[in-house]
């Protein structure tokens, strides 16, 4: 049998028109695969990433918390109230002023202060001039632990100031005795390292 041959010569444009569009919408699909690989879907809304060179911010440390008073430690110099106090404001002739201390715990938990008459100290004094102090002549002191309950104030023993002098040279001599008439004095206190908050002011007559 004699073959068929196929008439050689230009095709019809549609021909090649069709094959242009099919290698083009074969690249196109080539190129669109290529941008999924690379570019993910909804990378834009991404946050850039951090520069390497950038340090990552150090964790914010906690704010070191308030000191206070913790129970049954001793008490703190911030906790302890301690105010002067004296039986009267004016003492006529022959009368002698009674002194004392009250010592407040103002913080809200329980605390323990030495307030023996080894760290008291009353002092009294006139102008810059201190005239009078109870340590200068002080026999036998002690100590005294004692717990302070929150806003519960104590107060010591009273103890008598005999309107005169006192230096320690003179302790067991006469002491000159101190000037009256409306004569004004003022006690401060102490104890230990804890100081007073005010004087008392007193006078004599």
């Amino acid at each position: 049998m004699s073959s068929v041959r196929r008439p050689v010569g230009p095709l019809p444009p549609h021909v090649y028109w069709r094959r242009r569009a099919l290698v083009l919408a074969v690249l196109a699909a080539i190129v669109a695969v290529v941008v999924l690989i690379v570019v993910r879907p909804g990378a834009g809304n991404a946050e850039p990433a951090a520069s390497s060179s950038e340090q990552p911010a150090a964790p914010a440390t906690a704010e070191p918390a308030a000191q206070g008073q913790r129970e049954g430690e001793p008490c703190l110099p911030t906790s302890v109230k301690i105010e002067p106090l004296t039986d009267a404001t004016e003492y006529p002739e022959g009368s002698s002023p009674q002194i004392s201390m009250r010592i407040t715990n103002t913080s809200p938990a329980p605390c323990t202060i030495n307030a023996g008459t080894t760290q008291q100290v009353f002092q009294i004094t006139s102008g810059s001039d201190v005239v009078w102090k109870s340590t200068d002549c002080q026999v036998d002191p002690v100590d005294a632990e004692v717990t302070l309950q929150p806003n519960a104030p104590q107060s010591t023993a009273p103890i008598t100031w005999d309107r005169t002098r006192s230096e320690p040279s003179t302790c067991d001599g006469d002491r000159q005795a101190m000037p009256a008439g409306g004569a004004s004095y003022h006690l401060e206190v102490s104890v230990g390292d804890y100081a007073g908050s005010d004087t008392k002011q007193f006078l004599l007559y």
